[in-house]
């Protein structure tokens, strides 16, 4: 097991990984930009040290100040988080030349799962259903032959994207042209890689993935699926498990596909497979992500697994202690991300001082934040200020006790975007589990369209 680990991340995700160490009997060395140095995770840790000013370029993503501040640290592995440097190749090639483990996938594994063209070659080889698609496309007049192939409407994806950043979804030819420039240039901007590909577009999707857990002795398994269908510009914003109108068949299926494209990745760690789901209940394999989620306690909620811990072993060349017959979903959880934005302005960031903060507590509910009263929300990073995680003893339950939560929580003056949690939690459809990804779009969207048709009427 290790001595001593750096978290080379920042907010509830730092948090939360300082405390597994703590469990584990493990110390742990916190860094921080100038901006973040009253973050909580500041104080939690063992030790702490300043790697640069507040943009991330120069802190968070500053490979040689991260890998200097472990070297003076004399730690013998760095924990990426998820972000900034968690899913790149580089970052775990170097830490593995420092003699520093990188507690992720190997360095192959991260370069292969984070090209989605390599990898969506590598999941047809390997028999897992794919969308149809090409490969990474050179110029416009090659995207729009291909457009015309595969048939409107049609998504321009970044080769090396996540987050939904470098994704446009076009309709026709015109749309086509401006979507692959914008995307082309938020890639680059994003990533570093400006090359994308183009997928033929599904038009109401569910998002189901399955979280994996992989060892180094050839063990592969999964802990279950959670539907992630509650999105805003392909940012989740609620997470559940088990998915809700996935019958028993189909689950099996899907995790199935789920381990064999883990294994044809030679992955190592926990990871997420992620799928869409078709309205003809069609799975395709989307992307893999070779690092922790966001939305890992909804799985850890139903499962009694901790999933950092796991990885934390794994990377210590431990086994798994169990195999897939063992898991066993036990009732229902689920994740709302709380995150400090205005859904009234088009999502806009609300950074500044928490002057009033008030959390929700009582039975089935765990909280993730790494803000307090008197925390200032700087303006440079993502806004997700906490995660409400729920648990019950099936769906309609764990609903209620999230919106007991939700309506216990305060944090002010920041805008959040808990009222609109509550009223997506509240809707008809959402209640009897028929959602899609662009489920945000027609709650905000069509009462807006509707409105301004009335005004055109009047």
């Amino acid at each position: 097991m290790f001595h001593k680990i750096l978290i080379a991340n920042r907010g509830e995700i730092a948090v939360r990984i300082i405390r597994a160490c703590r469990d584990l009997g493990i110390r742990t060395v916190a860094v921080y930009s100038k901006a973040d140095r009253d973050c909580l995770h500041v104080r939690l840790a063992d030790e702490a040290i300043c790697i640069g000013e507040a943009p991330s370029s120069e802190s968070y993503l500053n490979v040689p100040s991260i890998i200097s501040a472990a070297e003076v640290a004399d730690v013998d592995a760095i924990h990426p988080g998820y972000g900034f440097l968690s899913e790149n190749p580089h970052f775990a090639e170097i830490c593995e030349s420092c003699q520093i483990k990188f507690i992720g996938p190997k360095p192959e594994s991260v370069r292969l799962t984070g090209d989605k063209s390599l990898a969506r070659e590598t999941m047809r080889k390997a028999k897992v259903p794919i969308i149809s698609g090409s490969r990474v496309v050179r110029d416009q007049a090659e995207a729009l032959r291909i457009a015309k192939k595969l048939g409107y409407p049609v998504i321009i994806k970044a080769k090396a994207g996540g987050g939904g950043k470098g994704m446009k979804v076009a309709h026709n030819d015109g749309k086509l042209v401006n979507g692959f420039l914008t995307a082309q240039a938020e890639a680059e901007a994003a990533f570093g890689d400006r090359e994308v590909y183009i997928e033929k577009y599904i038009g109401e999707p569910r998002h189901i993935e399955f979280q994996i857990l992989a060892d180094r002795h050839g063990t592969v398994l999964h802990l279950g699926e959670r539907d992630c269908s509650v999105q805003r510009r392909h940012q989740k914003l609620i997470e559940e498990s088990p998915a809700p109108l996935l019958d028993r068949k189909m689950r099996r299926k899907m995790g199935e596909m789920a381990v064999r494209a883990a294994r044809a990745f030679q992955y190592e760690g926990a990871g997420t497979v992620e799928f869409l789901v078709d309205e003809h209940d069609r799975f395709y394999f989307i992307e893999m992500n070779s690092r922790l989620q966001v939305e890992h306690p909804v799985t850890e909620m139903v499962t009694a697994i901790d999933i950092v811990k796991e990885q934390i072993r794994i990377a210590s060349r431990e086994k798994l202690g169990y195999g897939q017959d063992a898991i066993k979903l036990n009732g229902a959880a689920m994740e709302c991300r709380i995150n400090a934005e205005d859904p009234d302005a088009n999502f806009m960031p609300s950074p500044g001082k928490i002057e009033t903060l008030r959390l929700p507590g009582g039975p089935n509910i765990r909280v993730d934040t790494h803000v307090y009263s008197g925390y200032v929300i700087p303006p440079y990073y993502d806004s997700m200020i906490a995660k409400v995680i729920a648990h019950g003893r099936d769906r309609a339950e764990t609903i209620q006790i999230m919106l007991r939560a939700l309506k216990e929580t305060a944090i002010g003056p920041v805008k959040t975007t808990i009222p609109l949690l509550e009223k997506v939690l509240n809707r008809p459809r959402f209640r009897q589990g028929r959602v899609s990804t662009n489920f945000i779009e027609s709650i905000l969207v069509a009462p807006a369209l509707e409105q301004v048709q009335k005004q055109g009427a009047a």
